[in-house]
This record gives C-alpha cells, structure tokens and sequence, in this order.
C-alpha cells in the first residue's frame, strides 16, 4: 500500500565542467533529451517529456541562470516538482549538482536508481566517471 504522500529527498552528484555548460544540459530541450528523456518537445512554455509511449508535462517554476532549474509536473500533487541546483566550489575546481525529487517511501529506492542511470549518460557527455550518488 502506497503512503499517503510523496516525500522530498535530495541526491548529490560531482562534476568538473562548467556551470554554464552544464545547466544547458538541464535547462533545454536539446540538452535534456541526450540524458533526461528520449525525446523532449518544448513549446507554448511547456516542456514534454518522453520516455517510449510515455509523455509527462512539466513547466519552469523558478530558474537563475547557471544557478538552478526548478520544473513543476503539470500534473499531480501541489508539490509535484524536481529541481536541478548547481554549486560551485572554485577551490577544488568542482561543480556539484543537487537533484530534489519526490517519491513514496516504497518507490524511493527505484527512483533513486532511475536518476543514477540517467546521471550516468550526462557523466559520459562531459567525459566523467560515474561514482555514486549520495
């Protein structure tokens, strides 16, 4: 049985690239259909999400440029959203990417999973290696 609501976690990724290379790689319908999606359509404000057969809508809730993209679910629940958040620690020359998303308690595990695939294929457009997520 599924809780009642979904809960909010937050997974950790590092990269070394730019901040405004890669919030183009979150931020557009190009560079989010080479690892987000198999295809994404962005048109009248709405992004289109497909994966196979499957098409979710998602619109852009707040964004700073190089900083963080926030895309809420058109459907769903009010807290329905993942969000990108770029950090940048000039010291080390790294670049952290946050991923906020939401699952139910029993399906946290398989989403988790799902994120670490995709972030997988952008490690691979920037010529990284994959590591873990936290």
């Amino acid at each position: 049985m599924k809780t009642h609501c979904p809960k909010i976690y937050t997974l950790e990724y590092i990269f070394i690239a730019s901040p405004k290379l890669l919030f183009h790689y979150l931020s557009t319908e190009q560079g989010l259909s080479e690892w987000f999606s198999d295809k994404v359509i962005f048109k009248d404000d709405v992004f289109r999400f497909y994966w196979g057969e499957s098409e979710q809508k998602a619109t852009i809730s707040s964004k700073k440029d190089h900083e963080f993209i926030r895309f809420k679910w058109i459907e769903g629940e009010e807290n329905n959203y993942f969000e990108f958040k770029i950090k940048t620690d000039s010291v080390l020359n790294e670049i952290t990417l946050l991923i906020t998303d939401f699952a139910f308690e029993e399906d946290k595990e398989e989403s988790i999973m799902v994120w670490n695939a995709a972030i997988k294929k952008l490690f691979r457009i920037f010529g990284g290696k994959f590591i873990n997520a936290s």
